[in-house]
């Protein structure tokens, strides 16, 4: 008699148990192929970033130095392209040529202010990623963009000082060339990886 309370008991409650387990459904678009029905499901976008193997101690120093110089100087990049989106619309509200000279002598006091004392800290190479790091934010060299906003004059001067320094304003960046390097480890920043 004890045998059968226990099985009885035993069935009760496995039978409780899976009545207990709720069943979630997902419903899918479906195609027909060849008499097969497929699930269409769109996945989110993955990138994948292979593991870097070094030819010697050195390659690997230099990668590193890369990557903490690129963490430095990115920053700035990305401040840079936001007032400069920031900017593009105050000075399309200008009236005239003399309101758009003092917005934007304005707009470059503030960053020399805001921004001057840890700009002075880069070292020459986080200067010369932060030239291409700008261009990458904004689509135009530095050059262009003081070209533009600040005048040709300016220009030509800043051009000619950073020149003296061994820098150039006209660097365009290339991500799939010179600049791949830098291009995955802005990506790695952006997904927060590094």
């Amino acid at each position: 008699m004890r045998k059968i309370v226990f099985i009885i008991t035993g069935l009760l409650l496995s039978v409780f148990t899976l009545s207990g387990q709720e069943q979630q459904y997902y419903v899918v678009p479906v195609t027909v192929t060849g008499g097969d029905t497929l699930p269409c499901i769109t996945l989110a976008e993955a990138e994948v970033f292979g593991y870097k193997i070094f030819k010697n101690k050195g390659e690997e120093r230099r990668y590193n130095r890369l990557v903490r110089n690129v963490r430095i100087a990115y920053p700035y990049a990305r401040r840079a392209g936001d007032l400069l989106i920031e900017y593009e619309h105050i000075l399309l509200e200008a009236k005239d040529d003399r309101e758009r000279r003092r917005i934007m002598k304005d707009l470059e006091e503030e960053l020399y202010r805001d921004y001057g004392d840890e700009l002075k800290k880069l070292t020459f190479t986080q200067g010369k990623i932060l030239i291409k790091l700008i261009d990458r934010q904004t689509g135009e060299t530095s050059f262009n963009l003081v070209k533009d906003l600040r005048g040709g004059f300016r220009a030509f001067f800043y051009q000619s000082f950073a020149r003296i320094f061994g820098l150039n304003l006209k660097v365009h960046y290339d991500p799939l060339a010179e600049d791949q390097s830098i291009e995955v480890i802005v990506r790695m920043i952006e997904k927060g990886l590094i």
